[in-house]
């Protein structure tokens, strides 16, 4: 499954909301919604980093000034989840059973396997 887009500063793990373009040639920071799909020379942002961003001196920051929104999960991002799910609720499928974990007739009924759990008898 995709993952959603997270912030490009270090250590942060909030969610992308925007992105940070700089036009060099301009002297210029552009923070607006998140892109469509992530680009090379760019940066997704997290609300809290959009909104606290600064440049250098001398440059200019455009900002977008509407709100941050997550984008909406694509289609993809559904189907993927639906067959985590699907995946996550299959039983998983049963070993092969070795003979040595067989109950033997000298054992008393409390000991045996069941599943993944082993009943160990106490000491005597």
């Amino acid at each position: 499954m995709r993952s959603p887009r997270r912030c490009s500063r270090n250590g942060c793990p909030r969610q992308a909301v925007a992105t940070l373009t700089y036009v060099y040639n301009e002297s210029t920071a552009v923070v607006g919604p998140l892109a469509a799909f992530a680009e090379p020379h760019t940066y997704d942002l997290c609300e809290p980093h959009a909104r606290s961003l600064t440049a250098p001196r001398g440059w200019d920051v455009v900002r977008h000034e509407g709100e941050f929104e997550p984008p909406p999960p694509t289609t993809d991002d559904l189907v993927a989840l639906a067959e985590a799910v699907r995946e996550a609720a299959r039983p998983a499928p049963r070993p092969p059973e070795d003979p040595k974990d067989r109950s033997h007739p000298d054992q008393s009924p409390s000991t045996g396997r069941r599943g993944h759990l082993r009943v160990i008898p106490p000491n005597h």
